[in-house]
């Protein structure tokens, strides 16, 4: 397993984004799959979870997950789900350290966003539906409540299709275009495109974070992350976001 993780030392802030390898699942889900309601193995999946968080430091019983449907809702956790149906919601915040937020992806854009004075952590679910409906300026909002500033957030997307391969027909680009300008684009052989990264980052940036950096892996041309698009039964990367417990430091 490959992971992308960012440690800001000064503030305890991480930032990881997963491979597909290094896990268990069996094809077509090799081999990280860390999505549980794509017909894997939900024993397989278990352990994928568990060797994931164990590779950046985490106990995997304090990583909070989510039931995304590709909407803009925002739950403020202060600790794991208790048992029964995880919530339906695309985006999480909480102003607990040590506590671990995940999104799943396998073409949209994961959204990463911490602001270490503040002490507050969110994750977004950023697909083309949930980007047009706004999740990511609804996430900001909720950090707010909690006594987040945008000037002191620091974002980070990771792995997603990019907009030189997600194609869409034009009334389709016309709409999201419409919502937010950033996201109109082409295909690299000329037909009509959506990039959600770039959208979300002009919404970040028009909320006034300035700390902004994207990954530059495209998902459907990398062998080594899930794509929906191209493989449709597949398996989820995820991306983890935390600030490190005082205690710990």
């Amino acid at each position: 397993m490959t992971v992308q993780h960012e440690a800001i030392d000064e503030s305890g802030a991480h930032f990881a984004f997963t491979d597909r390898w290094g896990g268990v699942s069996a094809a077509p889900y090799e081999r990280l799959n860390l999505g549980g309601a794509v017909g894997d193995d939900p024993a397989a999946v278990r352990e994928n979870r568990s060797i994931a968080a164990r590779a950046l430091g985490l106990d995997a019983d304090r990583v909070v997950w989510m039931n995304q449907v590709h909407g803009r809702d925002v739950a403020v956790v202060d600790g794991p789900w208790a048992k029964g149906p995880v919530p339906a919601v695309d985006a999480l915040v909480t102003a607990r350290r040590g506590l671990a937020l995940a999104v799943l992806t396998a073409d949209c854009t994961p959204v990463l966003l911490v602001d270490p004075e503040a002490g507050v952590v969110g994750a977004a679910h950023a697909g083309r539906p949930g980007t047009v409906a706004g999740v990511v300026p609804a996430t900001v909002a909720a950090m707010r409540s909690l006594g987040a500033e945008p000037e002191r957030i620091i974002a980070r997307t990771g792995p997603a299709v990019c907009g030189r391969c997600y194609e869409v027909p034009e009334q389709m680009r016309s709409d999201v275009a419409e919502a937010e300008p950033a996201a109109w684009s082409e295909t690299s052989w000329g037909t009509p495109a959506v990039d959600v990264t770039a959208a979300v980052h002009a919404q970040l940036a028009a909320l006034g974070v300035a700390d902004l950096a994207a990954s530059p892996v495209c998902t459907l041309e990398s062998p080594d992350h899930y794509s929906y698009r191209r493989d449709r039964t597949t398996g989820r990367l995820a991306g983890y976001v935390w600030l490190e417990d005082r205690g710990e430091r």
